[in-house]
């Protein structure tokens, strides 16, 4: 195309498509060229700013592992993520949230009760409640991939000292759709931020922090699996999540429990004899229509 011009390049960039291109593949490439074009014009994007671009891309492709994923960092950072989540939660259902970088596939399973803690130094945090459908029902048999970091605030992938699996755990729901297990209280930590995208977070004078959280993939046969966090309602950070993460929904209160109260079925049962902390909180899952 001799005649290719700024004003119609875009057209141009259409035109080229096949006539066997699937349609939602047509529309989201025109739309993302589209939106590219006109922000290079209307930033009048220069020569070194698009090198600068180029090599960042390359340098996030470059420290990308199965371990640590910048792309996702990126994504995350720019509000895209939550974004997506905000655009495709659903009514009445509890919100999704970022998926984050550190998620680590295929987790061992913890029977209800069981305990994520260990010999880690922090407060005991009792965590329980239900996954149920929107009317209310319990879903016998639903399925937690559970994830946090430990108290020195990194992930298990992360830290050389930590297990691969330190923190994470597969749970599977009763008969009345419950799920309990004790952990360490999270604790604020920060995003890295030795690579491009902390680069982006010096560029626009923002912080690295994330307030505390348990990550949690709430699924079941039946129902649209939802990625989301439970976030504690006194954290330093929670209106100012670097991330995006938190939704009003999943801010819950960590209630402090007096000593002797501990209740029995845990593996901690009987071992904890001080003060400790407990957080309630239920999953809504919605029936998937494709299923």
């Amino acid at each position: 195309m001799r005649t290719v011009t700024k004003d119609n390049i875009t057209d141009v960039f259409t035109s080229y498509f096949g006539e066997d291109t699937d349609p939602r593949v047509k529309e989201v490439m025109t739309s993302l060229a589209r939106h590219l074009h006109d922000f290079a014009k209307e930033t009048q994007l220069t020569h070194d700013e698009w090198r600068k671009g180029l090599e960042f891309l390359e340098w996030a492709g470059n420290i990308t592992t199965p371990e640590r994923n910048e792309f996702v960092l990126l994504s995350d950072v720019l509000g895209m993520s939550s974004l997506v989540d905000m655009m495709h939660s659903e009514p009445d259902a509890t919100s999704s949230s970022v998926l984050g970088p550190f998620h680590i596939s295929n987790p061992p399973a913890l029977p209800i009760g069981g305990d994520m803690k260990r010999d880690y130094e922090g407060d005991v945090l009792l965590v329980q409640g239900t996954v149920c459908d929107k009317r209310g029902n319990p879903i016998v048999g639903a399925t937690l991939d559970i994830w946090q970091t430990a108290p020195n605030g990194l992930y298990s992938s992360q830290d050389e000292e930590q297990d691969i699996h330190s923190f994470h755990a597969l749970m599977t729901t009763d008969e009345n759709g419950r799920y309990a297990f004790t952990t360490v209280r999270p604790v604020s930590y920060t995003v890295p931020s030795d690579g491009p995208v902390g680069q982006i977070l010096d560029a626009v004078g923002r912080h690295p922090w994330r307030p505390s959280h348990l990550h949690f993939i709430a699924g079941a046969a039946g129902f649209r699996n939802v990625v989301t966090e439970v976030f504690p309602d006194d954290d330093p950070y929670l209106d100012q999540d670097t991330v995006f993460g938190v939704r009003e929904d999943l801010v819950m209160k960590y209630l402090q429990q007096p000593a002797g109260s501990f209740p029995d079925g845990f593996d901690l049962s009987g071992k904890v004899t001080g003060e400790y902390l407990q957080v309630d909180f239920d999953f809504v899952l919605v029936d998937d229509p494709a299923a």
